[in-house]
C-alpha cells in the first residue's frame, strides 16, 4: 500500500488537531508536518516531500488559496490539496486552483476517508502514468476532473466538446446531460488524439467518428449543427480530402 505523505494547515488548533487525528487514523496516510500558517507551510513544503495537504481557506497573511495559486505556479509535481473550510462559497476558487476535494466543517471521519481516497486514487493514477503503466492512458479514454472526482469518459461516447468561459461541456452519446469540467478546450485538445478528434472552432472540438454531414462551414453531429471557423478550416479541408 502507497502511504502518502500529507501536511495540515489551519490556523484554529482544535481543527488542527482534528485533522491531525484523522491522519493518524487513516493508514494510507502518514502526517508529515502541521501548521498553523500558511507561509510556514509553504516553507515546510520547499523542504520536504509532500503527496496531500488538508488546508484551511481563511488564514491571516497568506490564505489556502492563496498558497494553492503559489503552488500550481510552481509546477504540475506539486502536492494536490484537499480544503478543510467553514465557507461554502470558497467552493469554485478550490476549483480554479484544481483542488482534489472540499471538506465543509465541521465533517466527520466518513467524510474525512471518502477525500483522502481520491487523494490517495488521484496520487497512484499519476505515478503509474509516470512508470508507463496505468492502465488510464490507453488511447481509448480520459480521465476528466468533474467536481471532486476524476471521471473516466470514454472517446468513443464523446459527440463534441463546447468550450464556455470557465468550463468545458462535454456532450456525450450515452447521456443526454452534459458533463461539465473546469478546464480550458486548448487542455483537452492536447489531451485528446489527433486521429480521433478535431479542433474546429475556437470554442468547439469535434469527434471526427460523430460527424453526420458537412458543409463548406458546418459540421452535422446529430441534429446539432457546429461551424468551421476560417482559423481551422484549413486542416478540416485536409481531414476532407482523405474521402473525397
Amino acid at each position: 500500500m502507497n502511504v502518502l505523505q500529507c501536511i495540515a494547515v489551519d490556523d484554529e488548533p482544535l481543527a488542527l488537531g482534528l485533522v491531525c487525528a484523522f491522519i493518524n487514523k487513516t493508514p494510507f496516510l502518514n502526517l508529515a508536518g502541521k501548521y498553523s500558517s500558511a507561509v510556514e507551510a509553504l516553507e515546510a513544503i520547499h523542504e520536504l516531500s509532500v503527496d496531500l495537504i488538508f488546508l484551511d481557506i481563511q488564514m491571516p497573511d497568506l490564505t489556502g488559496i492563496e498558497l494553492a495559486r503559489i503552488i500550481e505556479k510552481s509546477g504540475n509535481q506539486g502536492p494536490r490539496i484537499i480544503f478543510t473550510t467553514a465557507f461554502n462559497q470558497f467552493a469554485l476558487d478550490g476549483f480554479r486552483v484544481d483542488a482534489l476535494d472540499y471538506l465543509l466543517k465541521p465533517f466527520n471521519y466518513e467524510e474525512f476517508l471518502k477525500a483522502a481516497t481520491k487523494g490517495k486514487a488521484y496520487v497512484e493514477l499519476v505515478q503509474r502514468a509516470a512508470n508507463g503503466s496505468a492502465p488510464e492512458m490507453k488511447e481509448d479514454y480520459l480521465f476528466l476532473k468533474v467536481e471532486y472526482q476524476l471521471v473516466r469518459i470514454a472517446y468513443d461516447d464523446i459527440l463534441y466538446i463546447e468550450g464556455l468561459k470557465d468550463y468545458v461541456k462535454v456532450i456525450l452519446k450515452s447521456d443526454t446531460k452534459p458533463v461539465l469540467s473546469l478546464t480550458s478546450l486548448k487542455s483537452l485538445e492536447e489531451k485528446l488524439p489527433s486521429v480521433k478528434f478535431m479542433r474546429v472552432h475556437r470554442s468547439f472540438i469535434v469527434n471526427l467518428d460523430k460527424i453526420g454531414a458537412v458543409t463548406r462551414n458546418t459540421i452535422q453531429i446529430g441534429t446539432v449543427t457546429i461551424p468551421v471557423s476560417d482559423q481551422y478550416k484549413e486542416n478540416f479541408s485536409q481531414f476532407l480530402s482523405k474521402w473525397m
